[in-house]
C-alpha cells in the first residue's frame, strides 16, 4: 500500500528530475546562447530558468503563505498581474548573470523543498488566480502543477537547445534517442520532410 510518504518522495523524484534536465540544457553553451530567443515570441533557455525559478517560488511558497525571504526583481505576486510588464520573468537582462539566475533557481528548489516537507499532502493552498472552483487546491495538486510545468519547459528546453547545437535528449548519460548517427539522423529528417511534403 502507498503511504503518503511514498507518495511525496515519488513526486518529489519526479520534480527534481524535470529541474535537472532544465539546468542540464545550458551546460557547455556560450552566454549569447542560453540568452538568445530561438521563437518568434522569444523562448530562450535562462528565460525559461528564470520563468521556473518564479514557479516554484509562487506555488510551493507564495500559495501557502510560505514567503521567501529574499528579494527576486522579476518574482512579485504582491504586485498583482499588473505589476510587473509582461514577459519581465521569461528573459534575462544584459545585468542579470546567468550565475545568479541559476542560482536563485536553486534557492527557490530548496524553499519549495522544505513547504514540500514541513507540510502534508492535503494541506490547502490559495492560488487567487485560478477559477475559484479550483483555486484552493491541496499541496498535492500543486506538487502535480508544478511537476507539469517544469517537464513542459523542459520540453521547449529540449528543442531550443537542439536549435542551438544539435544537443537533445533527456540527459546526458541517458539521452533516450535511438542510437544513431549523424547520416541515420539525417536519412530520418529527410523521410519526415518527404512525408510532410506529400500530404
Amino acid at each position: 500500500m502507498t503511504t503518503s510518504t511514498d507518495l511525496k518522495t515519488d513526486l518529489r523524484r519526479h520534480l527534481q528530475d524535470a529541474r535537472e534536465t532544465v539546468l542540464w540544457k545550458l551546460d557547455g553553451l556560450p552566454e549569447r546562447d542560453v540568452r538568445r530567443p530561438l521563437t518568434p515570441t522569444g523562448t530562450n533557455l535562462l528565460g525559461l530558468v528564470k520563468h521556473l525559478a518564479g514557479v516554484e517560488l509562487l506555488y510551493l511558497g507564495w500559495v501557502f503563505d510560505r514567503h521567501f525571504a529574499e528579494p527576486v526583481p522579476w518574482f512579485r505576486p504582491d504586485l498583482g498581474p499588473d505589476g510587473l510588464p509582461p514577459n519581465t520573468d521569461q528573459w534575462a537582462t544584459a545585468e542579470e548573470s546567468r550565475a545568479f539566475i541559476v542560482n536563485t533557481y536553486r534557492t527557490a528548489w530548496q524553499h519549495a523543498d522544505t513547504t514540500v516537507d514541513a507540510l502534508p499532502l492535503d494541506a490547502v493552498g490559495h492560488v487567487p488566480w485560478w477559477p475559484p472552483q479550483a483555486g484552493t487546491p491541496t499541496l498535492h495538486r500543486v506538487m502535480v502543477h508544478l511537476i507539469a510545468e517544469t517537464e513542459r519547459h523542459a520540453g521547449h528546453a529540449d528543442i531550443v537547445r537542439e536549435l542551438i547545437d544539435g544537443t537533445a535528449g533527456h540527459r546526458p548519460a541517458a539521452d533516450r534517442l535511438p542510437t544513431a548517427d549523424p547520416h541515420w539522423w539525417a536519412r530520418h529528417h529527410a523521410r519526415v520532410a518527404a512525408a510532410a511534403e506529400r500530404s
